[in-house]
C-alpha cells in the first residue's frame, strides 16, 4: 500500500448522481462499494463531503432570498451533516464501522469533533466522516478537508471529482484540454487552477500535505491510487 491513512474529499453533488434526487440510493451503494474495497485492505479512512446537493452556502445567497452569508454558511454546514449521516448508514449496512464527527455542537445527532477521539476511531479501524466544515462561516469544505487531513496526519488528501485529474481547461468543453500528471502547489496558485480554494491549497502547501485529484466516478479508481496503479494528478512539492 502506498498510503496507510487517507482523507477523501468529495462534493455533495456526487450523492445526487444523474437523478433529480437529493440523495440517490444507487450512488450510496456505489460509494459504499468503493470504500469497502479499500477498507478491506486495512487503510484508515477519513472523509469530508460537501453539502451542495442540498444547499451550497454562499453560492445560494442573494438579496432575493434574504439569507445573509453567515446563516447561509451554517445552512451549508447542516447540509453536510445530512449527507454524512446518509453515508454512515450506507457504510454500516455494508459492514463498515463508521463514526460521524461534527464541528458544530449537535451531540444528540452525531459526535462532536475531538481530535484524540477521531484518532482513536481511526486506530480501531473505523471510518470517520467529518461534517459541518470547520464549524465557522466563510470557510469551505475544501478548507475543512485540508485542515482535518493535517490534524489526523493523513498520508494524502484525495480529491474525488468527475474528471480524471487537473486540466488546463475544462475537458468537457475543450477536447484539446491538457491533463497534468503532476503539479506543484505554486503551479495551482499561480495559474489559478480550480482544484481547491486558496485557503485549502495554502494549508496543504504550508504543511506539505500531498493532494491527488482523480475521477471518483470510475469504479476502482480509488483502490488503484492506493496500490500505485492509477495516477490522477498529484499535487505537492516539486
Amino acid at each position: 500500500m502506498n498510503y496507510n491513512r487517507i482523507l477523501l474529499k468529495l462534493s455533495g453533488e456526487v450523492l445526487s448522481g444523474d437523478s433529480k434526487s437529493v440523495i440517490d440510493g444507487n450512488i450510496l451503494k456505489y460509494f459504499s462499494k468503493e470504500i469497502k474495497s479499500i477498507f478491506d485492505l486495512g487503510v484508515e479512512i477519513a472523509i469530508v463531503i460537501g453539502g451542495g446537493n442540498i444547499y451550497r452556502g454562499a453560492e445560494n445567497i442573494s438579496s432575493e432570498n434574504e439569507i445573509d452569508r453567515t446563516d447561509g454558511d451554517y445552512m451549508g454546514m447542516l447540509a453536510t451533516v445530512i449527507n454524512s449521516i446518509a453515508l454512515k448508514n450506507s457504510f454500516e449496512a455494508n459492514g463498515i464501522p463508521t463514526r460521524v464527527m461534527s464541528a458544530l455542537d449537535i451531540n444528540k445527532v452525531v459526535e462532536p469533533f475531538v481530535l484524540k477521539k477521531a484518532l482513536r476511531h481511526l486506530n480501531k479501524g473505523r471510518v470517520v466522516i467529518f461534517c459541518a466544515g470547520t464549524g465557522h462561516p466563510y470557510f469551505s469544505t475544501d478548507t475543512a478537508a485540508a485542515l482535518r487531513s493535517i490534524e489526523i496526519d493523513a498520508d494524502i488528501l484525495l480529491k474525488g471529482t468527475k474528471v480524471d485529474g487537473v486540466y488546463d481547461s475544462d475537458p468537457e468543453k475543450n477536447e484539446n484540454a491538457k491533463k497534468y500528471d503532476t503539479l506543484s502547489y505554486l503551479d495551482v496558485l499561480n495559474d489559478n487552477l480550480k482544484v481547491m480554494d486558496l485557503s485549502a491549497i495554502t494549508l496543504c502547501k504550508e504543511n506539505s500535505m500531498p493532494i491527488n485529484v482523480f475521477n471518483f466516478k470510475n469504479s476502482g479508481s480509488l483502490k488503484k491510487i492506493l496500490v500505485g496503479e492509477h495516477k490522477g494528478t498529484k499535487i505537492g512539492e516539486i
